[in-house]
């Protein structure tokens, strides 16, 4: 199908907070609740709408290990959009945020939208991570900030859409240049400029990490 752009996305945070699952519910429409840890790095795709343009979303999944953490460093460059994932259901995923942050921004665009995303809001009885604390946390570094349930499909959708109306946001005020491949963003072939996009059609739903 053709698009108007194609926005380059990583996922990031610890292990475990539900990164794939988060992927697999927004590409696939469904949740795997056991399965492999990532490793290194997976791959979804998806179209969207945003204001009658077709945008193609190119999702990156990282494992959060801290093996593979050179590896995903490597993803932030050219990325135009980032998810930020913690569990609720664990404080440690929460502190750790902070170190997440500054990896993102140290390896990638200045100008990349981050989403800070509180994961598993189904397990209410569970929480250990106020949902005031993503708020205030997301306030005080400038990152929009939703909870999610990867297992009931909450908010989900709304993520990764209001990320890439952001970014969307950003090339109509001319903060990104569209025509520089290394922000994420790719001009699609009904925009004129055709240039490669073949490699990067490719849809992938494989998912892993923990839910």
């Amino acid at each position: 199908m053709s698009y108007s752009y194609l926005f380059k996305y990583i996922i990031i945070g610890d292990t475990a907070v539900g990164k794939s699952c988060l992927l697999l519910q927004f590409t696939d429409k469904r949740f795997q609740p056991v399965h492999d840890l990532t490793i290194g790095v997976e791959f979804g795709a998806r179209m969207i709408n945003i204001e009658n343009k077709q945008i193609k979303l190119q999702i990156w999944d990282t494992a959060g290990q801290e093996s593979f953490r050179s590896i995903t460093r490597s993803y932030y460059r050219g990325a135009a959009g980032a998810l930020l994932v913690y569990d609720i259901t664990r404080r440690d995923t929460f502190n750790h945020l902070t170190t997440w942050l500054e990896d993102a921004q140290q390896h990638s665009s200045t100008n990349m939208v981050i989403m800070l995303i509180g994961n598993k809001s189904d397990l209410e009885a569970r929480r250990e991570v106020k949902q005031e604390e993503g708020e205030a946390f997301a306030r005080e570094h400038g990152l929009v900030f939703l909870e999610t349930s990867a297992k009931t499909a909450a908010n989900v959708e709304e993520a990764f859409i209001n990320t890439a109306k952001q970014i969307y946001q950003k090339i109509q005020e001319g903060v990104f240049d569209v025509t520089n491949e290394a922000n994420g963003i790719k001009l699609g072939p009904n925009q004129g400029q055709m240039r490669s996009a073949g490699s990067s059609n490719q849809t992938g739903n494989q998912a892993s990490n923990c839910c």
